[in-house]
């Protein structure tokens, strides 16, 4: 194969150079073919004035090798030529150029000469006494170019055909090399060319085919098992008559139950009229599936039916607990309302103020107090789209920052420095124990995380409170402590804190300000960076948040 695409792109390679040698040779033949006719019109042109002024003593005495110059006179007759003696040249007068000269008061033609393979191109112009001054040049036809260039142009080919060859060969090896390093035994895992996909496809499926065949043939019940057992989801297989078979150790988990006995029903994983109908339905050869609540937690029951011969042997049932994910889908309706709620109620606030200027009920004076809370809400709905915004790149984990070797100490004193004016309205004090300290990090991500802490630190603070920042390191670890001695969150609160949008006291969230987006953006950011956050609190003693990072972390 490698040979094939070798040879196919040095032939492609050749026709191409060929190709374009041959453009390339054209264009400049053509060229160079308006260029002397440019000169010899504009050489004509100037030895006109100077047969015009001095007569043909200007002629006879001009040192012209180039181009051959002839004066005609108004009868045809030739009257002077510097390359042959006029006594043997015919009358001129039915030359195409002269005859143009005559009519039009200049002319051009070009012939070819068939043995010497030269073009000879004419320009004449008449004088104002009715002669015609003629200036002629010869230009090689392309094959005589080609054939005075022919060592260059064979050197150039060769270079060329020899570069060709190498490119071809690396190329075809690369073209190659993937198709050699297909992994055969994996072949849905082989990442190679588009092209090959079916037929990878189709290795897969056969593949897979037989080893099914394989393993039904050969598979004992204490093999299942241990494939089963292995398995998170859970896994039964029923007769017809709804007997248990077989099932692994998470199907006992799931419904919180000790393994049955050989030949026990299936019911006796779960007597609820939504289970007996999955199974009724499943055993009527209809393919079926259902979430049910068992125990607090989703279930997800996906039946199919077991057919032989057109008739139902039994069923397979997948149990999957998708507790999580719905429970993200609540989070998500939850985060869409919420947005939605926070979003209206400055646009809301905007709109209401704008209308009342509008409407013109607001006095000259107070218009700049009405435009100070357009401005207010306008910025807290931009620090609301921000927050959005940077919860959303963590998610996607496509946050525009690199990780570089960060001084945790010098990013808190930079976060003090921004909330010293906060914290000094507050009446809250900062404080920040412990020496350099540093590791890889998203700086920009790591002074948020803080930002957020020791913000949240003072809003929920007491008067004469603090917050302290303390950090140190551990075998594994760098450890990053944000204390306060503030107001403390419930235990009931706790676990909710870091939700989107969620306060726990949503009576004074207007009053102490923020989009509720805050702990979420410490979680998200902490997670980005590989770290894990720990929450400690006791209403009215204080809340401390531990964040812990790895000292290593690639990019």
């Amino acid at each position: 194969m490698t040979k094939k695409i070798f040879k196919s792109i040095m032939a492609v390679s050749s026709v191409v150079l060929v190709l374009g040698l041959t453009f390339v040779m054209g264009i400049l033949y053509r060229y160079f073919g308006n260029q002397i006719s440019a000169e010899l019109e504009k050489e004509a042109t100037y030895l006109a004035q100077g047969v015009k002024i001095s007569g043909l003593d200007y002629l006879e005495k001009l040192n012209e090798k180039d181009a051959r110059v002839t004066l005609i006179d108004k009868d045809g007759k030739v009257i002077y030529d510097n390359q042959v003696d006029v006594a043997d040249m015919e009358n001129h007068g039915n030359r195409e150029e002269v005859q143009e000269a005559v009519q039009q008061g200049y002319g051009k033609s070009v012939r070819m000469s068939e043995t010497l393979s030269e073009k000879t191109i004419y320009y004449a112009v008449r004088l104002s006494d009715g002669s015609i001054l003629r200036v002629s040049s010869t230009q090689y036809s392309v094959f005589a170019l080609i054939y005075q260039l022919i060592v260059p142009v064979l050197w150039i080919l060769l270079l060329m055909i020899i570069l060709s060859a190498v490119f071809a060969s690396q190329l075809s090896k690369r073209v190659v090399q993937p198709l050699n390093e297909l992994d055969l035994e994996r072949p849905e895992e082989n990442v190679a060319y588009e092209e090959i996909s079916p037929l990878l496809s189709r290795m897969y499926k056969q593949k897979r085919q037989i080893q099914e065949q394989i393993e039904m043939a050969g598979r004992q019940q204490e093999e299942f098992s241990i494939i089963t057992e292995n398995m998170q989801e859970g896994l039964v297989v029923i007769d017809r008559y709804t007997m248990i078979l077989s099932g692994n150790a998470s199907v006992w988990n799931i419904f919180h139950i000790e393994k049955p006995k050989n030949g026990e029903s299936v019911y006796v994983l779960n007597r609820s009229k939504e289970f007996q109908g999955i199974i009724e339905k499943v055993l009527s050869g209809e393919h079926n599936q259902a979430v049910l609540d068992i125990a607090g937690s989703h279930i997800h029951v996906i039946a199919n039916p077991v057919i032989r011969d057109d008739r139902v042997e039994g069923a397979v049932l997948l149990l999957v607990n998708v507790t999580e994910q719905m429970d993200r889908e609540r989070l998500r309706r939850e985060f869409s309302a919420n947005v939605s709620h926070e979003l209206k109620t400055p646009l809301t606030s905007i709109s209401g103020f704008a209308e009342i200027i509008q409407d013109g009920y607001v006095k000259e004076e107070d218009i700049r107090v009405f435009a100070g809370r357009i401005y207010k809400e306008a910025q807290r709905l931009i620090t609301l789209v921000e927050d959005v915004i940077r919860i959303s790149q963590l998610d996607e984990g496509e946050v525009p920052y690199e990780w570089t070797e960060t001084d945790v100490y010098q990013t808190t004193k930079e976060v003090f420095g921004t909330l010293r004016e906060t914290a000094k309205k507050q009446d809250v004090h900062l404080y920040l124990e412990g020496n350099k300290l540093c590791f890889r990090t998203v700086p920009h991500i790591l002074q948020e995380i803080l930002y957020n802490l020791c913000e949240n630190g003072i809003k929920y603070n007491k008067k004469g409170g603090s917050v302290c920042v303390r950090m140190w390191e551990q075998e594994e670890h760098v450890c990053i402590s944000v204390k306060d001695d503030g107001v403390g969150i419930p235990k009931e609160d706790q676990n909710r804190v870091f939700e989107r949008f969620y306060r726990v006291d949503k009576s004074h969230s207007k009053e102490i300000g923020g989009t509720g987006l805050g702990l979420s953006i410490v979680k998200h950011g902490v997670s980005f960076l590989g770290g894990k956050v720990q929450l400690i609190s006791e209403p009215e003693q204080g809340t401390e948040v531990i964040l812990l990072f790895p000292k290593e972390k690639n990019k």
